[in-house]
């Protein structure tokens, strides 16, 4: 992802690839049939991460609510903030056509993690609308933040005026 990130997706070669993964061009054509098979294994793995980070989080139900939320959304989004990281999300955004569903799916998972996160505690009629505000802000304050604590103090505030 990195290499994509740097290059974007049209510039990078499997060439630039197999030299980041410290492999032979010919070894990474064996495991990749082609740039764009490669590019959606890639971003599928991260996301799929992604997820996973955030469930375990969520799942941590000793932990007030509000501080699982800041961390969901630290590993949902607030990874991305900075220059490259900011890059990965880029590549992505921009090459959805590559990507098939799970451009789709992940962030709908995303969504229905934090709805049900909430609705533990402030039930199921007001929870999609808090989750969608700040999935709204999140995607807001990633494009203002210079920095990965600029977002994270930011969130903090907003999940803190909208779970109460």
């Amino acid at each position: 992802m990195v290499t994509f990130a740097r290059f974007g997706y049209r510039k990078t070669s499997m060439e630039e690839v197999a030299r980041a993964a410290h492999i032979s061009r010919p070894g990474l054509y064996f495991l990749f049939s082609s740039k764009e098979t490669l590019f959606r294994a890639a971003v599928t793995q991260a996301l799929e991460r992604d997820i996973a980070a955030v469930e375990h989080v969520l799942s941590d139900t000793g932990r007030p609510l509000r501080e699982r939320l800041v961390e969901a959304f630290d590993q949902w989004a607030g990874r991305y903030i900075g220059p490259l990281a900011r890059d990965v999300t880029a590549v992505i955004e921009d090459n959805p056509d590559l990507l098939g569903e799970i451009v789709e799916t992940t962030p709908r998972r995303f969504e229905e993690l934090i709805t049900d996160a909430i609705a533990v505690e402030s039930g199921r009629e007001t929870a999609l609308a808090v989750a969608r505000t700040m999935i709204s802000t999140s995607i807001g304050l990633k494009y203002q933040a210079a920095s990965r604590e600029f977002y994270l103090e930011r969130m903090e505030v907003a999940i803190g005026l909208l779970v109460r």
